[in-house]
Formats: structure tokens, sequence, C-alpha cells
């Protein structure tokens, strides 16, 4: 087998934007070619960006998609094969598709075999599943593709397929979301798949924000044993190369870097392979993912600036944390609107996370809107003060904030956790007002762990933000215990009833607080009208509210 120059473009699409996303793949498929690259790896779906959801059942927008294609097939360079994920329709249906182009021509075209319908996925509602394996010869190498589910084992039938055609090399063109532990399973997958192959695999990944959904990248080449023999980092546009593959490969002869030396794009010219998160810990993982995906909602959707309510909690603290790291001082505002409850505590704590962060500021009390509001109201009322008037607290500062949105254009970052969103412990039209959600699926103990994390690399964030007992602050001493099991014993039923599917038996057999396992189902189950109404945020967990987690708003099953 011919030694064949290989490179992985882990690139970062906006969906839609057909024009500009073939630019880019044009740039850079013409720079790795330009390092030596012979084959030249695009990740799934990148011409129109993933995941394109209903766009793809529009006929005139994949005959864009087939325009850029054309293009693609003329402009994309002569002497290298280039495999591009793109949608693509012929007389059979619609088909998620890796298109090979080469010296001016469409050499072949894979449709995906396994299309997945689970979690987040919804693609059988869109495309039609191929239903062959496909290889092409590229300078004597027999190359077999596949994309993303493809060479998952869960089902192995896209697998055995490509097997039986003995490819010298597989392709996988992916666009994997990251969640907690996606990476290391991975990695196992893929290496289980180069064995059950016999081959060696390349798998090329998607970088990038898109909406809830964040693509880590974190490319990997194996070798036909399942070792990896090269990585790109994760969160940022990389080329990855290798000098040659073959079954015996190792480790020495193959580059870490890209072509030729180590081109990485989307970062800074001094920033270091290790700075890029080659390998991280789990909490910068996580920290670095929602900087990714606030960033990407933030630039592909036109904000120039963002807005988050500041109370001196912990909450926003880490809210503001991530915005300033992932866009910069100077597009972030924060403010703060204390009731009469306030603490001088959080409202100091809330003036020096903004000054430390430097960004720019207003103190907007609320209590002399909220007197006029239970003037008005005091007529058709009745006492005693309840829960309507500490909603009401809520409200008035959610319109304020959205006052502030609306008129100078900014995105407003609302700060809810997901402990916070699962029980309801949250204000419709208030707290949960906003456009963009940046940590809906960071667990309250979680938010902790990364304002600790966080300051470690300086502190940032006032201690006594961290070590204060959570407080909505909208009675007097209220604490949010008073409403909630402690967050060490809410956040773990929280997991198994969210995320693991538990159920109430379940998990007192697993030995959890009875009296708190059905407090928390009772909330979770009640509260779901109010997480349909919210904003959309990011995704970091195995299985967070939404679009991985759809239950019916009426439903009075309790187990």
């Amino acid at each position: 087998m011919h030694a064949l120059r290989t490179a992985l473009v882990q690139m970062n699409p906006t969906v839609g934007a057909l024009e500009e996303n073939a630019t880019r793949i044009l740039a850079h498929a013409a720079e790795a070619t330009g390092g030596g690259a012979q084959l030249v790896i695009f990740p799934e779906l990148a011409l129109c960006g993933y995941p394109p959801e209903d766009l793809i059942l529009r006929p005139h927008f994949i005959q864009d998609c087939d325009r850029q294609i054309q293009r693609l097939r003329t402009e994309l360079p002569q002497e290298t094969f280039c495999v591009v994920g793109a949608p693509v329709t012929d007389n059979s249906g619609r088909f998620n598709a890796a298109v090979v182009f080469y010296e001016g021509d469409i050499v072949g075209v894979y449709h995906k075999m396994l299309l997945p319908n689970y979690g987040v996925f919804d693609e059988q509602r869109v495309f039609d599943a191929g239903d062959a394996p496909f290889t092409f010869d590229a300078f004597g190498t027999k190359v077999g593709v596949h994309i993303c589910e493809d060479s998952w084992l869960a089902d192995g039938s896209a697998c055995r397929a490509l097997a039986k055609e003995q490819p010298d090399l597989v392709v996988n063109l992916s666009a994997s979301p990251y969640h907690r532990g996606k990476r290391l399973e991975r990695e196992a997958v893929f290496a289980e798949a180069a064995k059950t192959l016999n081959a060696p695999l390349l798998f090329c990944n998607q970088v990038g924000g898109q909406d809830e959904l964040v693509f880590d990248g974190g490319s990997m080449m194996f070798d036909a044993k399942g070792h990896i023999t090269s990585r790109a980092p994760l969160f940022v546009e990389y080329i990855l190369g290798q000098t040659g593959v073959s079954a015996s490969q190792s480790v020495e002869q193959t580059l870490l870097s890209a072509l030729p030396n180590g081109r990485q794009t989307g970062v800074s010219a001094s920033q270091s392979v290790e700075q890029t998160l080659l390998s991280a810990h789990p909490l910068e993982e996580i920290y670095e993912a929602l900087k990714l995906g606030l960033r990407d909602y933030v630039e592909k959707n036109g904000f120039k600036k963002t807005v988050i309510a500041v109370s001196g909690g912990i909450d926003s603290a880490l809210v503001l944390a991530i915005a300033v790291d992932a866009l910069g001082a100077d597009r972030v505002a924060a403010i703060t609107m204390p009731s009469q409850y306030s603490s001088n505590e959080t409202l100091s704590d809330a003036e020096e996370i903004a000054a430390t962060f430097g960004v720019e500021f207003h103190t907007i009390p609320i209590f002399p809107l909220f007197g006029k509001f239970t003037d008005v109201l005091s007529n058709v009322w009745n006492p005693p003060p309840g829960l309507a008037e500490e909603n009401l607290q809520a409200r008035i500062r959610g319109t304020l904030i959205m006052a502030m949105s609306n008129k100078n254009g900014w995105l407003v970052l609302s700060t809810g956790n997901k402990s916070e969103y699962a029980t309801g412990y949250c204000t419709l039209y208030g707290d949960m007002a906003g456009g963009f959600a940046v940590i809906k699926d960071v667990p309250k103990t979680l938010v902790f762990d990364l304002c600790r994390w966080r300051n470690t690399r300086g502190i940032v964030i006032p201690p006594s933000t961290i070590e204060r007992p959570p407080s909505a602050e909208l009675r007097p001493d209220q604490q949010d215990t008073d409403s909630l099991p402690p967050y060490e014993i809410l956040d773990p039923i929280l997991e198994a009833y969210v995320e693991k599917d538990r159920g109430v038996d379940a998990m007192l057999a697993a030995g959890f607080d009875e009296e708190a396992v059905r407090q928390a189902v009772r909330l979770v189950d009640l509260s779901e009208y109010k997480r349909r109404q919210g904003p959309p945020g990011i995704k970091i967990t195995p299985k967070a509210f939404g679009r991985d987690r759809r239950m019916p708003i009426t439903n009075r099953y309790r187990g």
C-alpha cells in the first residue's frame, strides 16, 4: 500500500452559511495540500453545518447546497483527494453524504448508513439511510468511508459491511457533540472500530457551538490495532496531518501536529498545543466547552455585547467569568438590582467581581418599583405576603434587564443552573428571562466546582461568594435549603432521575433519602411547563433538558 499523506480538517462551520462554509473548505484544502497532504478529510455535513434540522426538508436549500458542491468540484485542489460532508439528493432520497472530489470531478458519493435517532439526534426525520458500503482508490490506497454513527458498534452493521470490502484505510467524517466523558467514550468506540475493520481509522470531528450543542473536535488517528497515533486538541479549529498510514505504523512515524509543522487555525500564534487542551483537566474541559458554546452563539447570531444580572451569588459570578473569558470585558455588561432583602455582602460581591473583570457596571435598585407594584395590587391581593411577592421581584428584574437588552441590542445571559431548572426553583419571566442560558445544564454542585477551579487561575470570584449559603434573597433570611434538599443530596438524585432515567423504587433501593427523592421527582415533573418556555442553553451533561429529554407537560405519572 502506498504511504498516503493525510490531513483531517477540524473546522467550525456555521449552519446555513453555505457560501461561507464552502469558501473556508477551499481555503483549508489549499492549506493542507500546500503542506503535502494527498487526502484531505472534512467533518460531517461541513458544507451546511450540523445539525441542519428541518432546513434539509426545503428543496431549495438542497439545491443551494448542490450549487456549492459544484463550486467545490471546480475549485478544490486538482491534485488532492478531498472528502467533504454535505447533504445530497438523488432519485432514491435525501442523504447525509460524503462527497469525494479529485481532479475537478466527483469520483464518488457515500450515503450514511446508520442514522442516529436518540438524544439530541433526529436524523431519521430528515434523511434516508444509505444501503451500501463505499470505497475509493487514492494513489493505490483503498479508502473506506464512514460518517459518524457508522463506526459506532452499537449496531455494527455498517462496520461489518465495510470490513468485507477490506479497505486499507477508513476515514470517518463526524459531527459528534460534547458532553462530560464523551472524549474517552469516543476513544474506546473508534479504537474498537479500527480493530473490527482491521484498518487504520481517521476520525475527523467538527468543532464549534451550534445553539445548545458544542462540538469539541478532538479528531484522532488510530492504527489497525486501535492505538491512537495522532490527536488534535479540543475546542479549536485545527488541521491534523500524518506523513503516511499503514497497518503497522508506529507512533514515531506520525506527526502529532498539523501539516507541516503544527499549523492550527482559530488560535493565536503564541498559543501552545497544551493551551488548546490536547488533554484537559475535567473541569477545564467543561469550562472550555461553555466558553466555546457561548462565544459561537454570540458571534454566529451577530450580537456585539452581552448583559448579565449580577446578584453577588455564585451562579451569576460563574456566568460573568465565562462571558469575559469567552468574549472579553468590553463585550460584557453587568447590572445589579438589589431589593430590600439584598444583603450588603452580596451587593459588595457583585460590585467587586464587576470591578475585577473590568466590565461596564450599573446598579438599579428594584425596591421603589416593587413598592409601586404592591401599592397598585393592594386592592386585589390578600395578605400575608408570600410566593407571589417573591416572584414579582424577580419579574421586575427580568423586565429591567430585558429593557436594557432592547435599548442597546445586548444579548441577556440568564444565570439559572440545572438544579434550579430541574426543580422549578426559578421564576418564569423573571430570572428565566434572557436569550441564552449559559449554565442551564450545569448542576449546582458543579457550579461550585467550576468557580473554585477558575480561581486556581487567579482569584476573580470573591471567596465569600463561593462560601456563602445560596439564597435568592427575596424574603428575610431566605436560603435555598428552605425550599430544596441540600444540593449535595439533591444533585445525585437529579442525575439519577433526569440523566439515567431511574424511577423512584430504583433510587430508594440504591439508598437515596426517600423524602428527598419524592420531593425532587415531584418538582421535576411539575416544572416541565417552565422549562419549555426558557431560553436555550449549552449541553454539557449526557442528558440535557429540551433536545435531549422530552417530556409531556400534562403528565400524571409519578414513578
